[in-house]
C-alpha cells in the first residue's frame, strides 16, 4: 500500500497572467482531452481554485481522426495552464508537450527524475523525426499539405525540456490549490501514478499506465489505498496476455529466418520494449538455444535509454541488477549487438543479407526507421516481422496483424509477403487479470472510477467485470467530456 511520504516540497508555482474567469472556469472540474475511447493522446485538464493543471500531455496516434487532433488548436489557451504533471515518458503521454509550448505554455512540467531523463532523449528524437518526415514528404511530394510542416521542431523540444522539474517518488509537491504525490507503477523507468489532493480534502488518483506484477525487469505496480475519483487505464481490459512464453515465439521467428536466410524485423519502442527484447535474446544465447547471429538495434536513442536502466536501478527487480559494471551484469545487452547511429548505417542494412535481426522504432510502425526497413523487407517471404507490443487501431502495425496484403508507406503501396508474428507476453501493460488485481487491492472504493486509455471493447468488458465483482460506479468518459469535482 501507499507509504507515508518521506518529505514535503513547497514549490513557488508559475503564475500565468489572469484575465478574469467565467463561472465555468471557477468551478472545480476535470476535462478528458485524450485517451477517452482510444489508447493514445492522454491529457486530463484539472481546474480547481482558479488554477489549471494538465495531467499528461500525450500525442494522438493511429486513426486519422485522432492524429489530426494533434494539429488542432488546444481546447484551452495553453498559456492559461499553470503546470503539467506527467505519469511517465511514453509519447502517448508526453509527445504533445513541444506543441503545447509552441502555442504558448511556459509553466513548469513536473515528473520523476527518470522520466525527465528519458524525455531529454525522447522529445528531441520525436522532434527530429517530425522534421525529417516533413522534409521527406516535401521531397517525395506525397503530403496532402503543401508544404508539409513538422508538428514541432527541435527548437520547440529544447524549449520544452527547459521547463522540466524533477520530483521524487513518495514526496508531496504543493502547487497552489493542490498537493501531488508520485507512486511507482512498474510500467517503464520512472512511471508513476499521481495522487492529487484538493484543499477540499477530496483525492483524485491518475493511474497512468499500470505495469505487470510478474515482470522480469521492472518492479510490480504500487497498490493504492483509495481515492474519491479514480482514472484507470484499460488497454488490456478485455484480454489476458499470452501464456505462451515470449522466448517460444522469438525462437519460432528466429528459426524461420535461419531456415530462409531472411531478416527478422522487430518494431519496438526504445523505452522498455527494446530492453526486453535484448534481455530475451541474451537468455536464449546463454542457454545455447540460438546460434550466434547479428542483432542490429536501429534506434539512435535506444543505446542511451538502455544506459539509463543502469542509472535508475531502484526501478528494477533486484535479480536483474546485482551491481557492478552495467553491461556485464544487467542482461540488457545481448551478444553480437550493434547499435546503429547514423542514417547511412541504417540504409546499409537494407542491402545486407540475412539471417539477422533488426530492432527498430516505432513500436506501432507509425514513424521512425522501421518504416524504411518494412518497405525493403515486407515484399520478401523469406523475412519475418515480430510484433512485441500493443498495436492501436489505424496503425500500420494493427493492419499487418489483421492480415493486410499491402500497406502504404511514404506514399508507396508495399506488398506484404513476409511472415507476420506476434507475442503479447512482452507487454509492459497490466492485462485483465493484473488490472483486476490492482483494483481489488484498493480498500476505499472511489465515488466514480473512470476507465481511460482503452478502446471501446476493452473498456466495456472491464467496466462490466468491476461492476459485477465490486459494485463500483464506473464511467466511460468521452473526448472533451467535463465532470464536476
Amino acid at each position: 500500500m501507499v507509504p507515508i511520504p518521506a518529505k514535503v516540497v513547497g514549490i513557488c508555482l508559475y503564475k500565468r497572467p489572469h484575465t478574469g474567469y467565467t463561472a465555468a472556469e471557477m468551478a472545480s472540474q476535470l476535462t478528458f482531452l485524450g485517451a477517452a475511447g482510444t489508447v493514445t493522446g492522454s491529457k486530463y485538464l484539472l481546474e480547481v481554485d482558479h488554477t489549471r493543471y494538465l495531467i499528461d500531455c500525450g500525442l494522438f496516434q493511429g486513426e486519422r481522426e485522432w492524429k489530426e487532433r494533434n494539429w488542432e488548436p488546444f481546447p484551452v489557451e495553453p498559456a492559461s495552464i499553470d503546470a503539467v504533471l506527467l505519469t511517465h515518458a511514453h509519447l502517448d503521454h508526453t509527445g504533445y508537450l513541444p506543441r503545447l509550448a509552441q502555442q504558448g505554455f511556459a509553466g513548469p512540467i513536473y515528473a520523476t527524475e527518470a522520466t525527465c531523463a528519458l524525455l531529454k532523449i525522447l522529445l528531441l528524437d520525436a522532434a527530429h523525426l517530425h522534421e525529417q518526415d516533413a522534409e521527406y514528404a516535401n521531397r517525395k511530394g506525397y503530403s496532402r499539405h503543401q508544404p508539409a510542416l513538422p508538428l514541432y521542431t527541435v527548437e520547440d523540444a529544447e524549449a520544452t525540456l527547459a521547463l522540466l522539474k524533477p520530483v521524487d517518488f513518495h514526496t508531496m509537491l504543493e502547487l497552489g490549490g493542490i498537493r501531488a504525490f508520485w507512486f511507482p507503477m512498474g510500467h517503464i523507468l520512472g512511471s508513476a501514478a499521481i495522487e492529487i489532493q484538493l484543499n477540499s480534502g477530496r483525492r483524485i488518483l491518475f493511474s497512468g499506465d499500470i505495469g505487470r506484477y510478474e515482470d522480469p525487469i521492472m518492479r510490480p505496480p504500487t497498490e493504492h489505498s483509495g481515492a474519491d475519483i479514480l482514472l484507470m487505464e484499460s488497454t488490456y481490459g478485455d484480454r489476458l496476455h499470452s501464456v505462451t512464453p515470449p522466448e517460444q515465439t522469438l525462437l519460432e521467428a528466429i528459426g524461420y529466418i535461419l531456415r530462409t536466410h531472411g531478416v527478422l524485423l522487430i518494431p519496438a519502442f526504445a523505452v522498455g520494449r527494446t530492453q526486453q527484447v535484448l534481455y530475451l535474446i541474451r537468455r536464449l544465447q546463454e542457454a545455447g538455444r540460438i546460434p550466434p547471429l547479428p542483432v542490429f538495434v536501429d534506434s539512435p536513442m535506444a543505446q542511451d535509454v538502455t544506459a539509463l536502466y543502469c542509472r535508475f536501478r531502484d526501478d528494477l527487480n533486484m535479480e536483474t541488477s546485482p551491481g557492478g559494471d552495467c553491461e556485464g551484469t544487467l542482461p540488457l545487452y545481448c551478444y553480437h549487438t550493434n547499435f546503429v547511429q547514423s542514417v547511412a548505417q541504417s540504409k546499409a542494412l537494407n542491402t545486407r543479407e540475412g539471417p539477422m535481426i533488426i530492432v527498430a522504432g516505432s513500436g506501432m510502425c507509425t514513424g521512425g526507421r522501421i518504416l524504411h526497413h518494412l518497405k525493403w523487407r515486407l515484399p520478401d517471404p523469406a523475412n519475418a516481422v515480430l510484433f512485441v507490443g500493443f498495436q492501436a487501431q489505424g496503425t500500420r502495425g494493427r493492419l499487418l496483424l489483421e492480415g493486410a496484403t499491402e500497406v502504404t508507406i511514404h506514399g508507396e503501396t508495399i506488398q506484404v509477403r513476409a511472415r507476420i508474428l506476434e507475442t503479447s507476453a512482452l507487454s509492459a501493460h497490466a492485462d485483465q487479470h493484473d488490472l483486476l488485481r490492482w483494483v481489488r487491492a484498493i480498500r476505499q472504493p472511489p465515488q466514480t472510477l473512470y476507465l481511460v486509455h482503452g478502446e471501446e471493447e476493452p473498456r466495456n468488458v472491464l467496466r462490466d467485470l468491476i461492476v459485477q465483482n465490486l459494485g463500483w460506479q464506473v464511467a466511460l468518459p468521452e473526448y472533451q467530456e467535463q465532470v464536476p469535482l
